[in-house]
């Protein structure tokens, strides 16, 4: 996936006509979007990648906050290196799969950070447990896009949780509790 190099100017006024002043609706393409988690065992760093099954994604570039986000992953999808470390974590003791399928997040305020960047902060339910969850967000346009042309964006996502937070607690005398997030997505304007 290419990536432009100039952050969109999300936090400088815009000019009149350039931006709608309503929410767009935008669509995950899944073959360019990746969730990337990664967490420790022992020394070592174990990174894994889950499929997106959903995603409904409304942003307003006039006013960021009235933006949502609505993403869920297919936890029976995930894959963390070899199969030793996937049959593990999709197992009762820690993501449970059979049980629970799905991972999913909800916005429920979106706060600009800086250009281009903000926080997402929302409630993400991991095993059937919700609880608060705060993403920070970049969001750039697509390489070769016209200025003003937001039909195509890249959004990168990173944040962090703990799995005992969510009785995801097996193997904690091997693995680390902290899961490391880092989701990168590309969007297409619903037409």
């Amino acid at each position: 996936m290419r990536w432009i190099g100039v952050v969109l100017g999300l936090a400088i006024g815009w000019a009149a006509g350039a931006v709608a002043a309503a929410p767009r609706l935008y669509e995950v393409v899944a073959a360019e979007s990746e969730v990337n988690f990664s967490w420790d065992f022992g020394q070592d760093e174990i990174r894994g990648t889950m499929p997106v099954a959903r995603a409904d994604l409304a942003i307003d570039f006039g006013d960021l906050a009235a933006s949502t986000v609505d993403v869920a992953v297919d936890v029976r999808g995930a894959e963390a290196g070899f199969d030793f470390a996937t049959q593990g974590m999709l197992g009762p003791t820690v993501l449970d799969a059979a049980n629970w399928p799905l991972i999913e997040f909800r916005s429920a305020d979106v706060r600009r950070t800086g250009p281009g960047k903000a926080d997402l902060h929302g409630e993400i339910t991991v095993r059937g447990v919700t609880r608060p969850m705060v993403f920070a967000a970049e969001i750039y346009r697509a390489q070769g896009s016209a200025e003003g042309d937001f039909s195509t964006l890249v959004v990168l996502l990173t944040g962090a949780l703990s799995r005992s937070a969510f009785g995801a607690d097996g193997w904690a005398d091997m693995a680390g509790d902290e899961v490391r997030l880092r989701i990168r997505a590309t969007l297409e304007e619903r037409g």
